[in-house]
């Protein structure tokens, strides 16, 4: 199997470098914010579920019947 050539990959100029943490930098800027948004929508479920309990168990307090449905 010596049939392969070996090529050498061409030296990458200063634009390409540039251009690369250009979009490693786009990319990391989309990923936090993709993240902030999934993370705002679970603390607002979070905070919404968490009213819902407590007004649950007010009710329960109070004698009255705490129904799901």
């Amino acid at each position: 199997m010596e049939n392969f050539e070996h090529k050498e990959k061409p030296p990458v100029t200063k634009e390409e470098r540039e251009a690369k943490k250009e979009k490693s930098l786009w990319d990391a800027k989309k990923a936090l914010a993709e993240r902030k948004k999934a993370d705002d929508a679970f603390r607002a479920n979070f905070e919404r579920l968490k009213a819902e309990r407590k007004a649950r168990e007010q009710l329960a307090g109070e004698g009255g019947t705490a129904s799901s449905g």
